[in-house]
C-alpha cells in the first residue's frame, strides 16, 4: 500500500479505514467478525483507522481498542496510527439528535474518555467532529494545542468545516488534517474548502467516499435496507431520488468496464486522483469488499476517464440533500 502524507508530517496509507459502521447506523453487526476485517486490513497495509466517541456511544472506540491490544507490535512501532474525534452530544434516547459541544471541559473529558476505550497514551489524529458557531475557533485550537503540549495527542484535525474557518484556526495552530465528505455525488467541497486546504497545506480525509454504499452501484432500493439503516432516511436513497441519481452511473459503469474495475474501485481511483493529499477512508464488514476497496490504489485512470467522471456527476446534478434537516445543521457552511 503505498503511504500518503497528511499536512506534511503524517504518513499514512493511501485508503484509510473509516470503522464508523462497526457499530451503528447501517444495520446490525458482529464485533469478531469486525476485529476478522480490522486484522485483514492491517495485512493489507492499512494504517489509518478512523473512529469517533460518537459512534455507538463508545461502543466503536472499544471495539478499536481491542483491536489494537491483539497488535500492540504494530501500534509501538507507529505503523498503525488512530483518528477519532469529539466535540457532539447525543441524548440516550434520541440517536439523531445533536448538540454541539466545544467547550473546554467537554474536549478534555472526551479526550480522556477515548484514550481509555482505545487503551492507547496518544491519539494520533484527533478532530473535532463539529464546529461550534458559538464558540471562537481560535479558542477551540488552543483548547487543542495544550492537548498536544500534553502528549495525549499528536495532531489536530477538524471536520466538515468552512473555508474561513479552517484559515482562521490554522493561523492559531496548525491543522494537520481536515475531513469532510467527498465523493463523486458529493463535490462541494471544490468549491472553496479543498482549494483552501492545498494553500495551506492541510491533508483532507474523504469521509463517505463511496456515497454510503450508492457508488458501488448494489443500492437500487432501500427496501432490503435493515430497518434501523439511517439510509431509509437519508434524502438522497429516497425513492424518487434514488431512481434519478442511479442514471448517474452510467458513466461510471463505463469507465469501470474499461478497465475491468468495479464501480467503487472507479470512484476510489477518482477521488485519489483529485490531489496527493487525499485519503478516502472507505468502511466495510464484509472480507471481500475490503479487498476490493484495497486494491483500487492499483487502478490509474486516464486523462479522458477523469474528464468523463468529473462530467458524469457535477455539483447540481445529484438530487437530495447529504443529510435530513437535523444533521445539516452540524455543517459549517
Amino acid at each position: 500500500m503505498p503511504l500518503r502524507t497528511l499536512g506534511n508530517e503524517l504518513a499514512i496509507s493511501a485508503i484509510g479505514f473509516g470503522a464508523m459502521g462497526m457499530s451503528e447506523f447501517y444495520g446490525p453487526s458482529d464485533d469478531i467478525a469486525s476485529l476478522a476485517v480490522l486484522d485483514e486490513a492491517l495485512d493489507l497495509g492499512v494504517t489509518m483507522i478512523d473512529t469517533a466517541d460518537l459512534y455507538g456511544r463508545g461502543h466503536n472506540e472499544k471495539l478499536i481498542g481491542r483491536f489494537l491490544s491483539a497488535h500492540k507490535w504494530a501500534l509501538s512501532d507507529g505503523r498503525i496510527k488512530i483518528a477519532t474525534k469529539c466535540g457532539i452530544e447525543r441524548p440516550a434516547d434520541e440517536p439523531y439528535r445533536r448538540t454541539i459541544n466545544n467547550s473546554r471541559a467537554y474536549i478534555r473529558s472526551c479526550c480522556e474518555a477515548s484514550l481509555a476505550r482505545l487503551g492507547v497514551e496518544c491519539i494520533d489524529l484527533y478532530y473535532i467532529h463539529r464546529v461550534d458557531q458559538m464558540a471562537d475557533i481560535v479558542e477551540t485550537m488552543g483548547i487543542l494545542s495544550e492537548l498536544v503540549s500534553e502528549g495525549k495527542i499528536a495532531h489536530i484535525g477538524l471536520c466538515e468545516v468552512s473555508a474561513s474557518t479552517l484559515e482562521k484556526a490554522n493561523n492559531a495552530y496548525k491543522v494537520t488534517a481536515i475531513q469532510t465528505e467527498y465523493s463523486l455525488w458529493t463535490r462541494d467541497v471544490e468549491r472553496e474548502i479543498l482549494p483552501k486546504a492545498r494553500e495551506l497545506e492541510v491533508g483532507f480525509v474523504a469521509y463517505s467516499p463511496l456515497g454510503r454504499g450508492f457508488l458501488t452501484g448494489r443500492i437500487t432500493s432501500t427496501d432490503a435496507l435493515a430497518e434501523e439503516d439511517f439510509r431509509r432516511s437519508n434524502p438522497r436513497f429516497q425513492s424518487d431520488n434514488l431512481a434519478h441519481n442511479l442514471s448517474l452511473l452510467k458513466t461510471v459503469e463505463t469507465v469501470a468496464a474499461r478497465h475491468g474495475a468495479t464501480l467503487a474501485q472507479i470512484a476510489l481511483a477518482w477521488l485519489l486522483a483529485q490531489d496527493e493529499h487525499i485519503v478516502p477512508i472507505p468502511g466495510t464488514r464484509r472480507s471481500s469488499f475490503l479487498r476490493e476497496n484495497v486494491a483500487a490504489v492499483e487502478i490509474e485512470l486516464t486523462p479522458e476517464d477523469l474528464q468523463e467522471l468529473d462530467g458524469s456527476m457535477t455539483p447540481g446534478q445529484v438530487r437530495g440533500a447529504r443529510y435530513t434537516a437535523e444533521g445539516m445543521k452540524g455543517l459549517d457552511a
